[in-house]
């Protein structure tokens, strides 16, 4: 269990194969400090809550706009985390490089703190895969589902996030305010198991 894919397929799927997802104990705290890389800016996300439903429309930025951003490193302290943290790792022989990490939380959706996977290993199934295997903690500890947010102009991040399963919950227009990224807002997104 936790192994992706199978073999015998597409050069994609035999890459994914070989991709163990598992739980980062205390003899590999170390990798969960993954180091962030930079992604594409090349639209937004823009969410519409009509009669009940969410839905949503996308704006792609004009070729002179599109940048790139990569937020900074964190300093997580594994000894502080775990006691309501759940690391998981993606790992490519005894390398990681995925990173999901769950929090417990007070309702019954736990929270995606964190989702990255290393720039050479994105669009093969890695982060799907870091999804499929929480939601199985999920499972195991009484939770209905995940949720996180996505920052709307990660348009990447959020289609990510569709596909995987999650649909559009809410909208966050105040949180950026009187910061360095106002402007942006926080689309939080839900996934049930």
């Amino acid at each position: 269990p936790g192994t992706v894919g199978a073999a015998g397929l597409s050069r994609r799927e035999r890459r994914i194969s070989m991709i163990e997802i598992r739980e980062i104990d205390g003899a590999r705290k170390a990798d969960i400090h993954l180091p962030n890389e930079p992604f594409s800016l090349f639209g937004r996300m823009e969410p519409s809550y009509v009669d009940g439903r969410w839905g949503y429309g996308e704006v792609l930025f004009d070729e002179e706009s599109i940048s790139e951003m990569c937020f900074p490193d964190e300093n997580y302290d594994y000894e502080a985390m775990k006691e309501n943290s759940v690391f998981l790792g993606a790992y490519d022989g005894e390398k990681c490089v995925g990173l999901a990490i769950l929090q417990e939380a007070f309702f019954k959706y736990m929270y995606l703190y964190d989702l990255k996977v290393s720039g050479a290993c994105r669009g093969q199934g890695v982060g799907r895969a870091l999804m499929e295997k929480a939601g199985e903690v999920c499972k195991e500890r009484g939770y209905r589902g995940l949720y996180t947010q996505g920052q709307d102009n990660n348009l990447g991040a959020c289609r990510f996030y569709l596909k995987a399963g999650f649909r559009i919950g809410g909208l966050d227009t105040e949180v950026y305010k009187g910061t360095k990224q106002e402007g942006k807002t926080d689309i939080l997104f839900y996934r049930d198991v």
